[in-house]
């Protein structure tokens, strides 16, 4: 009979102990395997909405302020707005290092109308870049052409807008195209045309008066993007507008952290568990050891057939805890209704790293009993017989 015959032998005989040790390692695993598929899926899941963000850089014109103030008493102020930006130099951004993580750039130009009397915010925009910068927007209606216009929700309400109306736009009739659904947003108080109509209704010919910069990935190197923009347009004030979302991945890397913390802790108990248990295993079995030891087997053998058992037992562990915790996270994921569930892939890096965690710590846990097996006096034990 080899070793490995026997220690398997044993733990079939020892059902309940064998069960205790591959709870205790597997509930260990299913925790840990838990918490990190956890945070990957999340952020994966922000990853994947942070591409469809929309606008991650916004460039406007500078503007410096001069303070009236004397004695602690303020007496206003006035802003010194250099040149507004041009159509044309918007080429620049296209030749910047990282010009290939540009996803789409989006000129705006603004400025107040009158349509039926009542003053509104008109916005000319890139109909083409704006599905990438507002991919939320949802139109009932179409795109505007030239002498098309999209009014947003709450300006469509409060002016009386409907879709294929004709209403007079700064003297130029104009027919409202689309209504855009509500967005929570200042957009729903604006009305929308392409940027070559409103800068002809505006009477600002080639005038720009913000461009909305959307960067092609989440990994960009958005602040390295934002100064080299800069040195190609000096005379704007370019800004990276990504702190909700940056915020957000902080608060899930501060959760990864704690993550690791918690699976040390629970490993640390599922190798106690280990360890106690394979204790109590092996003063069971002191007659066993002792006539081992008499026929023959050296305290290698009976280390070796310790850590066989160990190592069987651990391996069945990190399989059933691997299961078992990306099957919790898939409940719970879609317990609460999120769409990261639909995300969720199994990894089998993942599994394998389950496995070899679950050996580790079951093997280590069983140094201390497997020397303790080893060193036993087989005069002693047989005595016990």
């Amino acid at each position: 009979m080899t070793l490995k015959e026997i220690a398997i032998r044993h733990v079939l005989r020892r059902k309940t102990k064998a069960a205790f040790i591959l709870a205790g390692l597997a509930i260990g695993v299913a925790t840990v395997v838990a918490v990190t598929t956890f945070a990957e899926t999340m952020t994966r899941d922000i990853n994947h909405k942070m591409e469809k963000f929309g606008a991650n850089i916004l460039i406007a014109p500078r503007t410096d302020n001069l303070t009236f103030s004397y004695g602690g008493m303020a007496m206003g102020g006035v802003s010194y707005e250099m040149a507004p930006i041009r159509e044309s130099q918007l080429a620049r951004i296209h030749t910047i290092k990282n010009a290939s993580n540009i996803a789409a750039v989006g000129p705006t130009v603004l400025g107040g109308v009158r349509v039926k009397d009542r003053p509104v915010l008109l916005a000319g925009v890139d109909m083409e870049a704006t599905p990438i910068l507002k991919p939320w927007w949802k139109i009932d209606g179409r795109t505007p052409d030239a002498d098309g216009i999209l009014a947003g929700a709450e300006a469509a309400r409060i002016i009386g807008l409907t879709q294929g109306q004709e209403i007079s736009v700064n003297q130029r009739r104009m027919t409202v195209m689309g209504i855009l659904a509500p967005t929570g947003s200042q957009d729903d108080q604006l009305l929308f045309s392409r940027l070559d109509t409103a800068q002809a209704l505006l009477n600002k010919p080639g005038e720009v008066s913000l461009v909305e910069v959307a960067a092609l990935c989440n990994a960009c190197p958005i602040e390295e993007m934002v100064a080299q923009i800069s040195e190609k347009l000096p005379s704007a004030k370019v800004m990276a507008i990504q702190q909700v979302v940056k915020g957000r991945m902080e608060t899930l890397h501060q959760f990864k952290r704690f993550s690791v913390s918690l699976a040390v802790v629970v490993m640390l108990i599922g190798g106690l568990v280990v360890l106690v248990t394979l204790m109590s295993s092996v003063k069971e079995r002191t007659r066993e050891i002792g006539i081992f030891r008499a026929i023959g087997f050296r305290q290698g053998h009976i280390m070796r057939i310790i850590f066989l058992e160990t190592a069987m037992i651990s391996t069945a562990a990190g399989v059933f805890g691997y299961v078992a915790g990306t099957g919790a996270v898939w409940a719970g994921l879609k317990l609460f209704g999120t769409q990261a569930g639909n995300t969720l892939q199994t990894d089998a890096l993942m599994a394998v790293g389950a496995m070899a965690m679950a050996l580790i710590v079951g093997v280590l846990a069983g140094i201390y009993p497997a020397l303790t097996a080893a060193r036993m006096d087989p005069n002693q034990a047989l005595a016990s017989i």
